[in-house]
């Protein structure tokens, strides 16, 4: 599966230095996912231990940092479309959009960022559509999901279960994108093509 993804800032090539970058991306993943894309800056080098100089130096500006996390979350998801490769069609299909559903979940805080247009933002989802799609076309050769959907029907699907506002939290979400990928698997309903 072959899919790109604009490049983030160079992670530096010092120990320390990297060990700083790779903080502030963690720090900024989970500041953003509890705080939203508005998360101060400066809450963020404190949560990676680090200087707001420091930040600076690596994410000129709270884009150049959203982006950077955005491309690595991506990254993660498209990676782990090949690392269920090996399983039947219907059960890689299934664990690929399963892992779908949680990115888009842990990305509820700061949907807003990810609905804009830009050019990071575009290029992530034809990523995602490139290391899915694969997924869908193998399964539904296998005869294993019904042939009428294809992947930006199924990838709509499952955002819009995953962005909506369950009591039950994860476990609720999880069991309704479940009787979701439960339908790809039959037929047409009359009348359809």
């Amino acid at each position: 599966m072959t899919y790109s993804l604009p490049v983030p800032p160079d992670r530096p090539l010092r120990a320390d230095a990297r060990r700083n970058f790779d903080a502030l991306l963690a720090a900024a993943r989970e500041a953003f996912a509890e705080l939203g894309a508005k998360a101060p800056l400066e809450e963020i080098a404190r949560r990676a231990g680090v200087g707001i100089g420091t930040l600076y130096r690596n994410f000129p500006t709270r884009q150049v940092l959203f982006d950077a996390v955005y491309v690595h979350e991506v990254e993660v998801l498209c990676d782990s479309a090949e690392q269920v490769r090996d399983l039947g069609p219907w059960e890689s299909l299934e664990r690929w959009l399963r892992d779908f559903v949680t990115f888009i979940g842990n990305k509820r805080a700061f949907t807003e960022e990810m609905a804009r247009e830009s050019p990071v933002v575009l290029e992530c989802r034809k990523a995602i559509y490139a290391a899915g799609g694969p997924l869908l076309d193998r399964a539904q050769r296998a005869g294993a999901v019904r042939s009428d959907v294809g992947i930006d029907d199924v990838l709509r699907l499952l955002t819009g279960i995953a962005l909506l506002d369950f009591p039950g939290g994860g476990p609720q979400i999880d069991a309704v994108a479940g009787v979701a990928l439960d339908g790809l698997r039959y037929p047409p309903a009359l009348g359809r093509p």
